[in-house]
């Protein structure tokens, strides 16, 4: 009799939004890890916004969480990934261009792992909060794009 070991089906959850920018803009504001604004997280990234550079999230009373930038294709997309305990947590963004001033954003966050079961808590956060969160992020890079397109 032949046994076979179930891996555990990764949980999942995507928004996507539309910006009236281009994905170059869009890209270029999203790619600067000062404007990630989630309070009261703070974020870090050690070198520049490319495949293998490391970055850092900090919360109150909490160890800093460190992630990875898996994988990067400039105006396109890139992954970040943390490593949790016996699981994985991944967050991939996608720009995809509509047309020369509207983009697509999408969000698909991704856990996987052994013990992803035990992360129950932070996977219905998560869900709860994906899309109010990608709505302040259109918002803000709106709001850059029409300072930076202001004229005095």
């Amino acid at each position: 009799m032949a046994e076979t070991l179930e891996k555990p089906l990764p949980w999942r959850c995507e928004y996507s939004i539309e910006v009236d920018v281009s994905p170059a803009f869009a890209w270029s504001y999203w790619t600067n890890v000062d404007n990630w604004s989630d309070p009261p997280a703070r974020f870090a990234l050690d070198g520049p916004f490319v495949t293998g550079s490391r970055g850092i999230t900090s919360m109150p009373g909490q160890e800093p969480q460190p992630w990875t930038l898996r994988e990067v294709e400039a105006e396109k997309f890139a992954t970040i990934q943390a490593h949790l305990d016996r699981a994985l947590m991944s967050f991939e963004w996608r720009f995809e261009q509509i047309s020369d001033c509207q983009t697509r954003i999408t969000q698909r966050i991704e856990l996987t792992g052994e013990n992803a079961e035990a992360y129950a808590e932070a996977r219905s956060a998560f869900s709860a909060n994906l899309p109010g969160g990608m709505k302040k992020i259109a918002a803000a890079i709106t709001r850059a794009y029409e300072i930076a397109t202001s004229v005095t």
